[in-house]
């Protein structure tokens, strides 16, 4: 029995590791696709520790989200970005940048006053049930279409953007 204690504590151990390295990596690399591999380990051993917490719904939600989506979206953002050279290249200048900062400062304040001025009323009883047990059952039963119709849309609008910027960076060369 005390075997199994041991195994528990240096699977616990192996986690927290897994997360201080992978976020060591993100945060120290030097290459912008180091930084998101180490971000996939990092939420790996996040999911490692929720899989010894006992949760197996919050394991699979973060493999899932965070490290299929989120990572994959990270990658694809930097295969499409742009070049440190194409950025210098379109800076803001001039009157560029006294119109983007007036509208920013415009738009700061209109949704200042619009928080501010607004009517906030707390909420006094009661809306539904929260637990997880709860949410997770209308996750998997009632709303699982949804999310499915939302994933294959996110799939369509991913290989969009490949074909957009493939096309766009043959037009460049050509």
């Amino acid at each position: 029995m005390i075997i199994y204690r041991y195994i528990a504590e240096g699977l616990f151990i192996g986690f927290i590791m897994l997360v201080m390295s992978g976020s060591i990596l993100a945060v120290r690399s030097r290459i912008l696709m180091h930084a998101v591999l180490g971000l996939a380990v990092s939420f790996l051993g996040v999911a490692g520790l929720y899989f010894f917490l006992g949760s197996m719904f919050l394991t699979l939600m973060q493999i899932l989200i965070y490290v299929g989506a989120i990572c994959v979206v990270l990658v694809f953002g930097i295969m499409v970005g742009k070049t440190p050279k194409e950025i210098d290249e379109k800076q803001l200048r001039g009157k560029h940048s006294i119109l983007a900062v007036s509208l920013s400062t415009v738009i700061f304040f209109m949704l200042s006053a619009s928080v501010f001025f607004a009517k906030w009323n707390p909420v006094t009883e009661k809306i539904g049930d929260f637990s997880m047990a709860y949410l997770g059952k209308n996750m998997l039963y009632h709303y699982c279409l949804a999310f499915e119709l939302i994933s294959v849309i996110l799939l369509a609008a991913i290989i969009g953007a490949i074909i957009l910027a493939r096309g766009g960076r043959e037009a460049d060369l050509g």
